[in-house]
């Protein structure tokens, strides 16, 4: 490796990784901000909590290469054009192509790191953090008692506390709850109303070592039940005591209630069930399933031509026709039916009213349904052609970067970070509408994938060949010397004008 590729590389792979970095913290502050209200209160661990970030912060990587790349490149070569390198550079007989080569070859090398990253990571990244998001946002949040309210979230059970005193850091027991009123509801059977109703003085509230049972240990309270058959109705649901009810009141000096909290923490879904989505799927996989939907699409299509046919009474029925009669005979044919089943004109126009209505419904509902058909093979289709469109805009990005940075010959994260920012919005503005318009239909699917990179490639190529010729692109003089000279042609034209026409 000669001394020009080491110092390129150099200037290189320390903006790149500091961008990278900062990219993939900005998706997962972004994640956090969306998702916020299903993280509160979840008391989700830390290991949970690592994993679940982990998972989508390597979503993120594909998504932050093109900026990465872009960025450092075009810092990396404003940085050489700022301090005068790039023109000691073509001094000695460098040409700007052999300063670009070995940020090229690395341009290449991300590239294919990033296709396989999007074929073999990123389905697996997707599958995981995505079902564990899903199991967080169904987990019950962590039990909160709060002071005059009734906390309903228990199964079976609506607690009050009139007061909490903190306990000490040394308590083991919990908080000190005062004024406890516990409601029991019938978790099963026709029974309603609370049947049983719970009262104590004072009381401590606790989880034992698994965290499987929350126990509330009470103090000098009663247990109030009522007790009836199948036929009493119940004094709970009435407000009058029904015959046959049985009032029993126990009273306690200690007591231990235990709860089971099965229904909360978080519970691991079957990760099958989001196999069918296509960012789950590698290329191949979306291939075979872009095919199978295709033929799937085929058959039905092929078949909605053939239910049709029984929504109509003559086109395509078979009449039965005498053995000497080989076809039908020319006349009025409708008027025979009408004569021979005895109906009227006005009763035939209603049919056929009908008939049509129904036709019309059916259709409908079928281009509904085929619609979505075809939209799903669209999805599929589409995500395997990013899987080559993502890799393809790193060397894109690199292209502009490079070229911008050579022209503009500004490094730091000034300037720069201002460009690059730009362009990669522009980037994700083409890839969005893009995707939506092939979503729709309105785009060929290809087109609409390799939109944002058929458009910023060209750009791309431009730079360069304006970065090669020393072009001034960005420079203010060039703009004001210009102005000058429109300015002062229009007004020669002007002044021979009145002269002309004088």
């Amino acid at each position: 490796m000669k001394k020009i590729d080491k110092l390129v590389l150099g200037s290189f792979w320390g903006p790149f990784f500091l961008t990278l970095g900062v990219v993939i913290f900005i998706f997962l502050m972004r994640l956090l901000m969306f998702y916020i209200d299903e993280f509160v209160s979840k008391d989700l661990d830390l290991a949970t909590f690592g994993r679940l970030l982990f998972y989508f912060a390597l979503l993120t990587i594909p998504t932050a290469l093109p900026l990465a790349v872009l960025l450092s490149s075009l810092m990396t070569f404003g940085n050489l054009g700022e301090f005068f390198e790039l023109t000691a550079l073509k001094s000695a007989g460098i040409s700007l192509t052999r300063a670009m080569r070995p940020l090229l070859v690395v341009a290449l090398g991300i590239s294919i790191f990033s296709f396989w990253f999007n074929n073999k990571v990123a389905p697996w990244a997707n599958l995981k953090g995505y079902s564990l998001l899903y199991d967080i946002k169904t987990a019950k949040a962590t039990l909160n008692l709060k002071e005059g309210i009734f906390y309903n979230d228990l199964p079976g059970y609506s607690i009050k506390v009139d007061q909490k005193v903190k306990a000490g850091k040394e308590s083991t027991t919990g908080d000190l709850l005062k004024g406890l009123v516990i409601y029991k509801h019938p978790t099963s059977g026709m029974e309603t109303g609370n049947r049983e109703i719970i009262l104590a003085d004072s009381g401590r509230m606790y989880t034992d070592k698994d965290l499987t049972y929350l126990v509330f240990e009470l103090f000098n309270g009663n247990d109030y039940q009522e007790y009836s058959d199948n036929n009493t109705v119940s004094y709970a649901s009435t407000g009058t005591p029904g015959k046959g009810a049985q009032f029993v009141r126990n009273g306690f000096k200690d007591y231990r209630l235990v709860i089971s909290l099965e229904s909360f923490g978080i519970k691991r879904t079957d990760e099958n069930q989001f196999e069918y989505h296509e960012y789950m799927k590698n290329l191949s996989e979306l291939s075979t399933l872009t095919d199978s939907l295709r033929k799937d699409l085929k058959n039905t299509s092929q078949s909605v031509a053939t239910t049709s046919r029984q929504y109509y009474n003559y086109q395509f029925k078979t009449v039965a026709l005498p053995p000497d009669q080989k076809k039908v005979v020319a006349g009025k044919w409708v008027d025979s039916l009408v004569r021979r089943k005895k109906i009227t004109q006005q009763e035939l126009a209603q049919t056929a009213l009908s008939q049509a209505q129904n036709i019309l419904s059916y259709a409908s509902s079928n281009v509904t349904y085929l619609t979505e058909k075809e939209k799903n093979v669209w999805k599929y289709q589409l995500e395997s052609h990013h899987k080559f469109t993502q890799s393809i805009s790193v060397f894109v990005m690199f292209l502009i970067g490079a070229s911008m940075g050579a022209i503009i010959k500004k490094g730091g994260f000034g300037l720069p970070v201002l460009v690059s920012i730009v362009f990669f919005i522009f980037l994700y503005v083409l890839t969005l509408t893009g995707d939506k318009y092939a979503k729709d239909g309105l785009l060929w699917v290809p087109l609409g994938a390799w939109m944002a990179n058929l458009v910023l490639f060209p750009i791309g190529l431009y730079l360069m060949q304006r970065a090669r010729h020393d072009s001034r692109l960005f420079d203010k003089d060039i703009y004001v010397i210009a102005w000058e000279r429109l300015k002062r042609k229009w007004n020669e034209r002007r002044n021979q004008s009145t002269v002309v026409g004088g």
